[in-house]
């Protein structure tokens, strides 16, 4: 019996889960961010400005889906001056539900830079709250992720590498959906990922540019399988993991059958197959020079806790699958 890890009906649409305006710090308005990447064949934009959660629903049409959501950071020690050279954290919110507007974590005067005050008027949330103060401490993180989850949001940690984080941070963070594995701006966080798929946390991976510019946009995202482009399909398709991230691979099927794992793609001068343990739990499979391949399988060890496939193409740019438990693949 088959097991699907990428589902075999719908559709697969091309999406930037990470995206600015000039309502907070991007260049470009809402509508001109939506034809830049609808002309570079993406369907799907999640619109995270910096502090400024706001309906995008206005921005759909039946071939592009504007997802609402929002970008809020914790700032932390800064080791010169100025931000370049700060830590931070991060966290990406994104509405399941086309009509939750209400601002999670908000601040009703604090966390507003570049052009966002000028927008906090249009900002809905909830006035019986108290405001929520940040402190970049584990413990405020993991509940801003929380409260995110509670309120119906799905919760990505963004760009370890681009914040100045490392292990001893990140590591503490808890509730988050998803991390962003690539980020378009930054780096390939494809380590801290492993750090904490061997926490324990059973975490999705998500693409996304944090485009700010035109010039800046292309670079990386993520490819949702869903059944229809209307929001709470792709919501859905978010909560299940029915996505893979890519800098440009492709992955057309994965499933489990009778313990073997398989994937098919595009062109690739190698698949890796990676887990929470060494080999057996890992291996490369490589092309002949000169060649390419377009399939793999492994042969699942019971030990090796996770599995998850990277997709490596020709001129070395990369696609990663989420990673699946052990125990749910094997028979």
């Amino acid at each position: 019996m088959k097991t699907y890890l990428l589902p075999p009906t719908g559709k697969f649409y091309k999406a930037n889960l990470h995206a600015h305006t000039d309502m907070s710090d991007g260049t470009n308005s809402p509508e001109e961010v939506k034809e830049i990447f609808r002309s570079m064949g993406y369907s799907i934009v999640a619109y995270t400005d910096h502090d400024v959660f706001v309906d995008r629903s206005h921005l759909c049409e039946d071939d592009f889906l504007a997802l609402n959501g929002v970008e809020e950071e914790i700032n932390g020690r800064n080791f010169g001056s100025g931000w370049l050279t700060m830590e931070t954290c991060h966290l990406n919110f994104i509405a399941l539900e086309q009509d939750n507007l209400l601002c999670p974590c908000y601040h009703r005067s604090k966390y507003f830079y570049a052009n966002a005050p000028k927008y906090r008027h249009l900002v809905q949330y909830d006035a019986s709250l108290p405001d929520f103060e940040r402190s970049y401490t584990g413990e405020c993180i993991s509940a801003m992720l929380r409260e995110g989850r509670e309120r119906g949001f799905y919760t990505v940690y963004n760009h370890p590498t681009g914040s100045l984080e490392n292990y001893p941070l990140y590591s503490r963070y808890e509730n988050m959906h998803a991390m962003e594995i690539y980020n378009g701006v930054w780096a390939d966080d494809s380590q801290a990922y492993d750090d904490l798929l061997r926490l324990g946390r059973m975490i999705h991976c998500v693409g996304g540019d944090d485009s700010h510019s035109r010039e800046g946009s292309g670079f990386a995202w993520t490819v949702i399988k869903a059944e229809a482009l209307t929001y709470r399909a792709v919501t859905d398709a978010l909560l299940r993991g029915n996505f893979y991230a890519s800098r440009g691979p492709e992955i057309y099927e994965l499933y489990a059958e009778d313990g073997v794992l398989h994937v098919r793609c595009s062109d690739a001068q190698a698949i890796l197959f990676a887990s929470a343990s060494r080999s057996p739990g890992r291996k490369y499979v490589r092309a002949d020079a000169g060649h390419t391949i377009r399939e793999a399988e492994f042969r699942i060890p019971s030990e090796c806790g996770y599995v998850r496939v990277v997709v490596i193409g020709p001129d070395g740019k990369t696609a990663s699958t989420n990673a699946y438990s052990v125990n749910d693949l094997l028979p």
